[in-house]
């Protein structure tokens, strides 16, 4: 055999063995979760909702541009799809029902299939494999995006069923603004606070409520000024009630009751970020990303502790107002960030403006919008971590929840 042909074969083998190594090593990634997984939603949040926001955080950094949120840095990005069943435009309960459970469904449906069946969430199958539970939003937990992760209602209008589908779950924490359909003494229904307290959970109205909480046992944390009322349509932009708890916080205290002794599974949505965009608001939006920009600042801290078996996730679940960085014809330079900001804090709270006043207020600083409600384009997707290679390039929204489970090969 002359020695050309030798080398041939020598390279041959040795390419074969190689393809072998990691088409092995990739097979048992595919079996190989994180240990600790954070999937956050910014619900509305497209990517012209961060793009706003990053041009904004330059400005104040005194430059055009360059300056990022926390998440934009992570190094896997992706587009998901978020069309439903039945219309190209989604709404939140059959985008957070595709995200959650893998299934498209029809608009307003939530934890069912298209036909109307039950479908389990990501987070049971991770409660089955003896993950701790986590389910946090700035808004109410038994509105369409968190409800997804926990009930099978049918309908998302349903807030009392909703709510009352939740101790069913039996997942270890949540945390929210508090319920839709409070019901108080007046009403013949159960208060949601009496109807979960007697299922099962502590309800806390505080952090001093939640610090005193038996950490044993299942939690649930809203806040303080919602005690004894139904939350409110959301004051996006104006100073926030005595008490307040953060988005970022709430997430702190889920890792304080989770620590890191056993797996969990950690949903956080960043609500008010679509209701800042329905109405076209442009600082209350920006100010709303930047809230769940720190939330997720504390997953990163966490994941930086525990780089190998930690996997971040950062998506939403449709865009929400169509915003751009430019409005009208012709060809102007700037944005007016420096008046935005003059106009929002001499307001101090955005519901000061008219509907009129807010479209001047756009025009004048540059900035557009097409429409005051949700909008078709797919929807930016940010990774880090254990897994995070499965979230690059294009995808579907039902497929996210395979993606963190490891269920597709690697790339």
């Amino acid at each position: 055999m002359s020695s050309f042909i030798s080398k041939i074969l020598i390279k041959t083998v040795t390419a074969g063995l190689l393809t072998t190594a990691l088409l092995s090593s990739c097979s048992k990634n595919n079996d190989d979760k994180a240990d600790y997984i954070f999937l956050f939603i910014g619900d509305g949040m497209g990517s012209q909702n961060v793009a706003l926001t990053e041009s904004y955080l330059s400005y104040k950094a005194g430059k055009i541009g360059g300056e990022q949120l926390c998440f934009t840095t992570f190094p896997c990005y992706g587009m998901a799809d978020t069309y439903s069943a039945n219309f190209a435009i989604t709404c939140s309960a059959a985008s957070g029902t595709a995200i959650a459970t893998g299934s498209k469904t029809l608009n307003r449906n939530i934890g069912v299939d298209a036909e109307g069946n039950p479908v389990k969430s990501i987070a049971y199958e991770l409660q089955e494999d003896d993950y701790n539970i986590g389910i946090i939003s700035s808004v109410p937990l038994n509105h369409a995006t968190p409800a997804a992760f926990y009930t099978n209602a049918g309908k998302r209008y349903k807030y009392y069923e909703i709510m009352k589908s939740l101790p069913q779950s039996g997942f270890k924490f949540f945390a929210g603004s508090g319920f839709i359909k409070y019901f108080g003494k007046d009403n013949k229904e159960q208060s949601s606070a009496e109807y979960l307290r007697e299922n099962g959970y502590n309800v806390c109205f505080s952090e001093e409520e939640f610090e005193k909480a038996d950490k044993d046992g299942k939690i649930i944390l809203c806040q303080p000024y919602n005690k004894e009322s139904e939350p409110a349509n959301y004051d996006v932009g104006g100073p926030q009630p005595e008490g307040h708890i953060t988005l970022s916080r709430m997430v702190e205290n889920a890792l304080e009751l989770f620590s890191d002794k056993k797996p969990f599974f950690i949903m956080c949505e960043g609500g008010e970020i679509d209701w800042a965009a329905h109405s076209n608001k442009v600082m209350p939006t920006v100010k709303s990303v930047i809230a769940f920009d720190d939330a997720i600042r504390v997953a990163y801290e966490f994941y930086k502790k525990h780089p190998d078996n930690t996997l971040i996730v950062v998506t939403s679940d449709h865009e929400t107002g169509g915003a751009s960085l430019g409005t009208g014809t012709g060809h102007r330079e700037s944005i007016g960030w420096a008046y935005l900001d003059s106009v929002y804090t001499a307001n101090n709270s955005t519901n000061r403006l008219t509907d009129e006043e807010n479209r001047e207020l756009n025009w004048k600083a540059n900035i557009g919008w097409t429409s005051e409600d949700h909008t078709g384009g797919a929807v930016p997707v940010y990774a880090i971590g254990k897994g995070a290679e499965r979230f690059c390039g294009r995808m579907d929204n039902t497929e996210i929840k395979a993606k963190i489970l490891a269920e597709e090969p690697c790339k």
